[in-house]
């Protein structure tokens, strides 16, 4: 199990991550790895994998504020340059309609995130993990169109 109780850090709320996730996937497996800090003042970042979503792990983070889970879907170079605002277009109207997530930029990635509060349920939390990653195999589907082909 991954243990996060840093003095200091709201991440405590993330024991026992692994058990609800082993619950909420049955037989699926799932991996489950702490990032190494960068420094001392980082925050602790989980890495999840989970079977047949391999190259869309989730990254899960908590700050005094919030636990946030993203996933990265595609970077600026993968975007069809003719379709881009259309792209645009298609997830601001998609945001509303995925469930617990949303989609954003974090410099040249775009991702899907969920946001959840500190005093969420660890349950909640691998909930979550698991929408999350489901969301972003679908946003792949969708927005295929609009991406190049490699």
């Amino acid at each position: 199990m991954v243990e996060m109780n840093e003095p200091g850090q709201a991440s405590g709320q993330l024991s026992g991550l692994e058990q609800a996730l082993g619950q909420r996937l049955g037989a699926t497996s799932f991996s489950v790895s702490k990032l190494p800090a960068a420094d001392a003042q980082t925050v602790p970042v989980l890495r999840i994998s989970i079977e047949n979503r391999e190259e869309l792990p989730v990254f899960v983070t908590v700050s005094p504020s919030q636990i946030l889970c993203i996933c990265y879907l595609w970077r600026e170079a993968e975007i069809n340059p003719a379709r881009r605002s259309e792209m645009h277009e298609a997830m601001l109207d998609l945001n509303v309609a995925i469930p617990l997530s949303h989609f954003g930029r974090i410099g040249q990635h775009y991702v899907i995130f969920g946001a959840l509060a500190t005093d969420a349920r660890v349950e909640d939390v691998a909930h979550d993990v698991v929408m999350l990653a489901d969301n972003a195999l679908e946003a792949l589907d969708v927005f295929a169109e609009y991406l190049l082909s490699v």
